[in-house]
């Protein structure tokens, strides 16, 4: 078994920003399901006006780990220039985190546009919670690519050595 490869200041910076992002959009996601659980009852303005506000943050945070993750020098970006055999699950992840996205934009316009009363505050909760299920889902797959893309090209014997 060899020696693992110390990763170069720019895979490190490329990790660092990756979990900036990561957590930004954590922290937004825990403000939306606490404005979530918040009372509605007779003031579904003010939940609503409360679940607009985290759900703002939640859009601006995931926008911009979006934007981060399709940046050229970004840690997906790395992922799929060196490792060919994960090409294909990065930009499965990438594509599916864009249309997690597009769901948040949507709901949001709809609550945006419609009448202080006009939403039905247990569909809002359940739509909202099958997307941050959805973004904990996604951030475990992409958690176990960078895993496996790390692991392939810093211990690439290890997995010939572990074989019967």
């Amino acid at each position: 078994m060899c020696e693992p490869i110390d990763a170069s200041s720019a895979q490190t910076a490329r990790h660092d920003a990756h979990r900036a992002d990561q957590d930004r959009t954590l922290a937004a996601m825990l403000d939306i399901e606490a404005a979530l659980e918040s009372a509605a009852p007779g003031r579904e303005p003010a939940w609503r006006a409360d679940v607009l506000a985290a759900l703002a943050h939640l859009d601006e945070a995931t926008d911009e780990e979006y934007l981060n993750a399709e940046k050229p020098d970004s840690l997906l970006a790395d992922i799929k220039r060196t490792q060919p055999r994960l090409r294909t699950r990065a930009r499965s992840l990438r594509a599916h985190y864009g249309q997690l996205r597009q769901a948040l934009v949507s709901i949001r316009a709809q609550l945006t546009e419609a009448e202080p009363d006009g939403h039905d505050y247990h569909d809002v909760r359940q739509r909202l919670a099958w997307i941050l299920t959805a973004l904990r889902h996604q951030r475990a797959l992409e958690s176990d690519l960078i895993y496996e893309a790390y692991f392939d090209a810093f211990y690439t014997d290890l997995s010939t050595d572990a074989l019967p």
